[in-house]
């Protein structure tokens, strides 16, 4: 059984786009419009976009002064190619596709919108933890301050201020463009020495789960993050005692209320068992 996520064809997606940017656009008060492969205006710029040819007897300011203008005009050109080539291919690449039912469907928001769902029926390692209200993954350290905020008396996990989430809001990318965006981020030198650790365990951890499932059923994010080469072999960023503090395995504390007799709640940490009491049956059946 297969549920559809998104039926719109790329072309209908790359429309999608560029409706909302133009009229992004227009709310900023801006007159330039983002251009569209399908979008036949060129507003205004066609009288300004022929390239100016030599005319007999010019002089040789007049000369210098087409070669400026040529010279500008095919820089203006190229970015314009540029842009066009860049919005297509985030038409072609952000959008989820098909998810196979087996991998677990997860409506979300106001608009009921069905997503993949991350928790991936609880295969995932002990080193990340899954919010249920957010659909989001968290890692090491990120993952117990996500906890500890949830049973503060908030339902959702706090999301860490990462650009990470900003490139995939979810933790885990659920698209090919999701993908590319967080692996440029992690690729990236002069990016936050955090947000490239924070990215490789991510995709580490996702590539480790993907390796274990059938063909049928990947989606298109995990066909790229598996057949794609630039995904594998990912050279570890964790170096220092700062890094190994964050991504040492951290225990995720199990946190429930309790009411006591005066009607007054109480919260309670569970912590795991000793391991160097593996026979302490007590501790083991109460935790």
């Amino acid at each position: 059984v297969v549920v559809t996520t998104d039926p719109r064809t790329p072309e209908q997606y790359n429309g999608l786009i560029a409706t909302q940017q133009k009229a992004a656009t227009v709310f900023k008060g801006k007159g330039k419009v983002v251009p569209t492969l399908s979008d036949k205006s060129d507003y205004g710029e066609s009288s300004s976009m022929h390239e100016r040819e030599s005319e007999e007897g010019e002089s040789v300011a007049q000369r210098f002064q087409r070669m400026q203008y040529n010279k500008k005009l095919a820089a203006k050109k190229a970015r314009k190619a540029k842009a066009e080539a860049a919005l297509q291919h985030r038409a072609i690449n952000d959008f989820s596709g098909c998810i196979p039912d087996r991998l677990g469907v997860k409506v979300w928001g106001l608009l009921d919108v069905e997503q993949l769902n991350l928790c991936f029926r609880g295969a995932l390692s002990n080193c990340v933890y899954y919010s249920v209200h957010n659909n989001a993954i968290f890692v090491r350290a990120d993952a117990n301050q996500a906890v500890a905020f949830k049973y503060s008396a908030h339902q959702q996990a706090k999301m860490p201020a990462s650009l990470v989430y900003k490139f995939a809001p979810c933790g885990f990318p659920r698209t090919p463009y999701e993908l590319e965006q967080l692996y440029k981020h992690y690729a990236n030198e002069h990016a936050s020495h955090h947000d490239r650790v924070v990215t490789y365990l991510l995709m580490n951890e996702l590539l480790l789960f993907v390796q274990k499932l059938d063909e049928s059923l990947l989606n298109r994010m995990m066909q790229a993050l598996l057949h794609d080469p630039i995904y594998r072999d990912l050279q570890s960023p964790i170096w220092g005692k700062e890094d190994m503090d964050f991504v040492i395995p951290q225990h995720i504390l199990t946190r429930f209320t309790c009411i006591k007799e005066d009607g007054t709640t109480v919260l309670h940490v569970m912590h795991a068992p000793d391991p160097s009491q593996p026979f302490n049956l007590e501790q083991i059946v109460q935790y």
